[in-house]
């Protein structure tokens, strides 16, 4: 299944893109497409514990599973100043 990617704040400067297109199998949950995006920017894991995950503009938890088509976005968590 192909997936939209977002990355917002730190985690599109940390990829060098506001967005990726992505192909996993069908079943695959948010953990996988993590996984996956890990192991193409290692320093994403930094902010693992604390990143905000949504899918399809609803957050989501790591164990969502995806579906094809689906707009996914990744984001540091929120900050007020």
């Amino acid at each position: 299944m192909k997936l939209r990617v977002l990355f917002f704040s730190v985690l599109r400067d940390i990829t060098g893109t506001d967005e990726i297109l992505i192909e996993l199998p069908v079943g695959s949950t948010m953990a996988d497409l993590l996984v996956q995006i890990e192991s193409r920017w290692p320093k994403l894991r930094d902010w693992a514990p604390s990143m905000l995950l949504a899918l399809d503009q609803t957050y989501v938890k790591r164990d969502a599973v995806l579906h094809n088509g689906a707009e996914v976005a990744l984001m540091p968590p929120v900050q007020g100043g």
